[in-house]
């Protein structure tokens, strides 16, 4: 099916969805005179979305959000999974302005830093010492850089079939963006594949005492198969690299608070990030003792650069952590967000059923943390459907990339984006029997990762 490239007008029986005002695409244009893709994140970009979609958004509340031009929107996924608890939990914004009224960033450590720290260990069993910054990308690539200095070895293997790791360029040169990475950056980085550890043997077996260590996510949309993680664990002390568990998304959002003990597996060092702090800025790297003081003060090795940064542990962050790890501990949290992940699967799926389309969209995943897949005729996903139903979600006040619910989401948020999936699948059924550029308005969006334009 050929995707439509140019915007288009749909046919005259099928209304157009509420779009944008003028004003907000003035504004829209602005941003992209001044920011480069008009966003600092890809995956906020406007390729990512309809054309449909508004194009900024001003505020939030618990599972809500506002536009430039006022309409209110259901929103899923928000943060890029960060908020977990909700937009502006009173909890979490007192706990940071209180600390922002003391002051942000002083000479010397705070308390907070150590209290944080030792909130955050008790979530991770095994793990001795704490290193915060902002970004999950920071975090990883100094947990590689850990793993570099400890084993003396230079390569790392990523998981080849999870989407992201990190914005360095030991991970995006792997990527069809790594226009500006040098070659020889990017053959430092060598791959496996998720629940195949005859991959994760070919890889030792090809380069024998050079691997410094194992980079992945415990599960995605796909669970580790039946002893998939204890292989790798278990090679990787075998073959003397280490294993690095990047939990950016499975922390705070699966059962136990992390994927370590959910799936009872311990990693060398592992990242945290996203949940961590409810949408403020914060990102932790956590490991064992021995590794992690390579960036202290007390070994006789050779020092590691480690993480030293202006903001990394300013006061307001980390009193928003610990005070999302406290919400956490008091209310039921990650049983709120499985029970109403399990409700919109259920939802979106009756639905789809209801509408003949089971076999072409679907809720896949983790309830906390559920994908939804669009498929076109001949059963291959598609962007150009994606698109449609993202610009029929937004037609019936639901916006998201995902449906990734936060703690906030009410019975009534559910049953009114069931109501706003059953009428886009309406239009998806008829999508897939005439065609969808009669009921596409514009473009369809592009996967973030792509060599062009």
């Amino acid at each position: 099916m050929k995707a439509t490239t140019q915007p288009q007008a749909p046919s005259p029986e099928f209304a157009a969805p509420d779009t944008p005002s003028a004003a907000a695409k003035s504004l829209q244009r602005r941003a992209h005179d001044l920011i480069p893709g008009g966003a600092h994140t890809y995956a906020k970009g406007d390729d990512q979305y309809p054309v449909t979609a508004p194009p900024l958004l001003e505020r939030g509340a618990g599972s809500h959000v506002w536009d430039t031009d006022g309409r209110e929107f259901i929103e899923y996924g928000s943060g890029l999974r960060a908020v977990t608890l909700g937009h502006g939990y009173p909890a979490v914004v007192e706990a940071a302005a209180r600390e922002m009224a003391r002051g942000l960033n002083f000479v010397r450590p705070s308390p907070l830093e150590a209290r944080c720290a030792e909130a955050l260990l008790e979530w991770v069993p095994g793990a001795e010492m704490v290193k915060f910054a902002k970004n999950g990308s920071d975090v990883t690539t100094a947990a590689v850089k850990l793993a570099r200095a400890y084993t003396d070895r230079d390569l790392v293997a990523i998981c080849l079939d999870q989407p992201f790791f990190s914005t360095d360029d030991w991970f995006i040169g792997t990527t069809p963006m790594s226009a500006g990475i040098p070659d020889a950056i990017r053959d430092l980085t060598v791959g496996f594949h998720f629940n195949d550890l005859d991959s994760v043997d070919e890889l030792f077996a090809r380069f024998p005492g050079r691997i410094a260590c194992c980079v992945l996510e415990a599960a995605t949309a796909t669970e580790p198969a039946p002893g998939f993680l204890e292989g790798l664990r278990e090679r990787c002390t075998r073959h003397g690299a280490l294993l690095v568990l990047d939990e950016m998304i499975t922390g705070l959002r699966w059962p136990g608070g992390s994927a370590q003990v959910h799936y009872k597996i311990r990693p060398d060092l592992a990242t945290f990030g996203k949940a961590l702090a409810n949408g403020f800025p914060l990102s932790a790297l956590v490991g064992h003792r021995d590794v992690m003081d390579l960036g202290g003060l007390h070994h006789a090795r050779k020092r590691v650069f480690l993480l030293s940064t202006t903001h990394g542990a300013e006061s307001a962050s980390l009193a928003a952590g610990l005070a999302t790890m406290q919400v956490y501990r008091s209310e039921p949290v990650l049983d709120t967000l499985h029970e109403r992940g399990e409700q919109l699967r259920a939802g979106v799926q009756q639905a789809a059923q209801r509408h003949g389309v089971a076999d072409f969209v679907d809720a896949v995943g983790r309830a906390s943390n559920l994908i939804y897949v669009t498929r076109e005729r001949d059963g291959k996903p598609s962007q150009v459907f994606r698109t449609l139903f993202m610009q029929e979600l937004i037609r019936h006040g639901v916006i998201g990339p995902s449906f990734v619910v936060n703690y906030s989401h009410s019975a009534e948020d559910i049953e009114r984006t069931v109501a706003a999936v059953d009428a886009a699948l309406a239009v998806y059924a008829r999508a897939l029997a005439e065609g969808p550029d009669r009921f596409l308005v514009g473009r369809p969006v592009k996967p973030v990762m792509r060599g062009t334009n």
